[in-house]
Formats: C-alpha cells, structure tokens, sequence
C-alpha cells in the first residue's frame, strides 16, 4: 500500500504524481498521459497535482487540468479517494521564442482562473488551490486575500501556497487561518535553499509538498550530488529515485512528494518509495 499522511483534512498518499511532465513541453501524447495517471491510480496513488498552467507555450490552455478531468473520467476506481490539487497565478508564453512561465497574481485574475480551473476539471468545489508563484507586481497579502474570496464562496476547499518565503506563509497564514493546509516549494538534494520554508512548516503544523523532489528534468543538474543516494540504493536493491523520496518523507510527518512522470513505469517506481526504511546511519549520510 502506498504511504498514506494527512494533508490537512485530506487522508491521502505522501507520495502524489506531479502531472505537469504529460502536458507540457516534450510530452509523450495525451494517450500516453491518461495511461500513465490511471497506472498511478490504479497503483493506489491518491493525490493528483495540476495546475491552470500545465500547457505547452502558445498551444492550448488547461490542457494538464483537461487531461486530468479526462483520466478521472474514465477510470473505474474510487474517485472520491482522489484529492486533486490545481494552481493559479502562473501562465505560458514566450520570450525570444523560449517557452517561459509568466506570473499573474491580480486579484481578480486569480478569481476568475480559480473558477476556470473548476469548470475544468468539472468539479462544483476544487479539493485543494494554490497561488502558484508570487508576483512582483501584487502585494501577496492581497493576492491571498483573492483565494480567501475563493473559499469563501465555495470554489475552493482548502488552500496552498507555493514558491513561498517564510514571510508570506506567514502573511498567507494570518489571510487564510487555518485554511491554509499545504506550502509547495521545490526542494531536492540539490536544491535546499528551502529548508527554512520545510522547518516553518512543520512548526506551524502545515504539510510541506516538495516540486521537482527528483531535481527536475528540464535544467541540467550537478549529478554527483545524487552520488550518495546511488550508494545507498544499491546497498538496498531500489533506484536512487526511490532513495531520494524515502529521504525526503523521512524529513518529518508533513512532508509530501508529487514527483513528475512521462510514463507509468516512472512514477510506479517512485510510489515504491514510501515502503523503502533507511537507517539513521544512512539518513546522516545523504544529509
């Protein structure tokens, strides 16, 4: 079975699939998408992660909310175990001919892409919502202030941040309260500058969701960093990514991991992870 933990209200698997890979850029096609979410679901996975932005730079947008709708859709399993989370405030474009992410935190921009964001996924109240990425040009106070309007009207359950300092979880916490339920920031072996947004969380009682907990596939990354946890993984006859996610969920009972796939056999390897026990000898090793 899957490691299950409570993200807030929500008893659901510590290991989630980051449903980004299969729609945008070098994705492997909408079939190859809808299988790779029902092997994950069918595997006992329960915590799905999208986001109003999950499209390719000038192609159709919503395409990874559409693509998730479609795989609930049409699988037979129990969907009301399924906690499906969606973001707002980020977008596609281009700059000199780059796919790029924009960031759009308006207010009423977040209130209208929340609401998109539920039509989409065909859905009369989205499980759990988070502001994508600060944006400069906003106060965030007031940008949080937009999805406590969402909850309040019943768009939204709950509430997440990501991309988030310190100071705006607490700034997000003092809008939302008790409604704010999860922080999603990147954190990997090779990037830790989020620790203190993993130790703040814990603290305050909030889950920790790590993006890109694999290091990502889109930038090139040092490789001997994953060094150690190659060591370890062949001591235990698993793949470091396996080693990887068992590190990071032995960071505290809040924490969470939704790593990207292209392909089932990607993220049926990553959901081995929570059945993986490191020693304290091997927890010190890695860091």
């Amino acid at each position: 079975m899957v490691m299950h933990r409570n993200l807030g209200p929500f008893d659901t698997t510590a290991i989630g699939l980051g449903e980004m890979p299969l729609t945008i850029e070098n994705n492997l096609g909408w079939a190859k998408g809808i299988e790779t979410i029902h092997a994950a679901l069918d595997a006992g996975c329960r915590h799905i992660d999208t986001a109003w932005s999950y499209y390719c730079s000038g192609g159709e947008e919503q395409t990874g909310e559409k693509l998730v709708r479609e795989a609930m859709d049409s699988w037979k399993g129990p969907k009301d175990e399924v906690l499906i989370a969606t973001k707002v405030g980020h977008y596609r474009n281009f700059t000199d001919g780059v796919p790029t992410w924009g960031k759009d935190g308006k207010p009423e921009h977040l209130i209208r892409y929340a609401k998109q964001s539920a039509q989409t996924l065909g859905v009369d109240t989205i499980d759990l919502l988070y502001f994508h990425r600060p944006d400069p040009e906003v106060p965030y106070n007031e940008s949080c202030e937009a999805i406590k309007q969402l909850l309040d009207e019943g768009v939204a359950r709950w509430a997440g941040i990501s991309n988030a300092s310190v100071e705006q979880i607490d700034i997000a916490r003092d809008v939302l309260g008790d409604r704010l339920v999860a922080v999603q920031n990147q954190y990997s072996p090779i990037y830790l500058d989020t620790q203190d947004t993993l130790e703040h969380c814990a603290k305050l009682g909030i889950a920790f969701v790590c993006w890109s907990p694999l290091g990502g596939f889109r930038k090139p990354k040092d490789e001997s960093k994953f060094d150690p946890f190659r060591e370890v993984a062949a001591a235990h006859g698993v793949s470091y990514q396996q080693v990887v996610l068992a590190w990071e969920l032995a960071k505290g009972d809040h924490m969470f991991v939704i790593p990207g796939a292209h392909r089932p056999e990607t993220i049926l390897d990553s959901l081995n992870a929570g059945d993986l026990e490191l020693t304290d000898e091997e927890l010190a090793k890695l860091g």
